[in-house]
């Protein structure tokens, strides 16, 4: 489900051509119904939700909302042996595990702290991009498969789909199985996250 609430709305529009994030942007620019110097051409939701049902039995949800006055990812992983959530995605944020039965409280029974750039994901496009090319260069296995980039990117698509279609479920459509062999021979992932072959 999702739909353009707010910035269709707005009427202040502007082309920018030439101009990159950081000529525009600004943490002045709020309340979201009062922006200005918007594109041209708002055509995309800027509120969405997404249930799944994934290959493993696994239910999840996804929500992205682009009015939110703060900016970060939040997680939350909820299963049998606790729940695990993240508060902030830079430095400086935790991550908090309950792992014991107990009422509502602000510590986790275990937290761990998030180290890196404070601001932005420079750490984690540093790490993607090396990734990808030792894997171009030197034919180094991926952690993380194309297969799962692919999964990611087929489920946004349909998911898109489904809001713009009356919320009808989708399935993500099978690879071909030699596709699949294919990129499992060039990935490996192991709990430790250290390559193997």
């Amino acid at each position: 489900m999702g739909a353009l609430m707010i910035y269709g709305d707005v009427t202040d529009r502007r082309v920018r051509t030439g101009e990159t994030m950081l000529d525009w942007f600004s943490y002045d620019n709020w309340p979201p119904a009062a922006q200005t110097g918007l594109n041209p051409v708002i055509d995309v939701e800027d509120v969405s939700m997404m249930l799944m049902t994934l290959d493993n039995g696994v239910l999840a949800s996804y929500e992205q909302c682009h009015f939110t006055p703060d900016y970060w990812r939040n997680y939350t992983v909820i299963g049998t042996e606790g729940r695990l959530e993240n508060f902030g995605d830079t430095g400086g944020g935790v991550v908090k595990v309950w792992n014991h039965r107990h009422e509502w409280q602000v510590a986790g029974d275990r937290e761990y702290p998030i180290d890196g750039v404070t601001s932005g994901h420079e750490d984690a496009d540093l790490l993607t991009m090396t990734e990808f090319l030792n894997h171009v260069v030197d034919g180094t296995p991926t952690i993380v498969s194309a297969l799962a980039a692919r999964e990611a990117v087929a489920a946004g698509a349909l998911a898109a789909r489904s809001l713009r279609e009356g919320s009808r479920p989708f399935d993500v459509p099978q690879l071909p199985d030699e596709v699949t062999a294919h990129f499992t021979r060039t990935t490996t992932s192991t709990p430790s996250g250290r390559n193997a072959r």
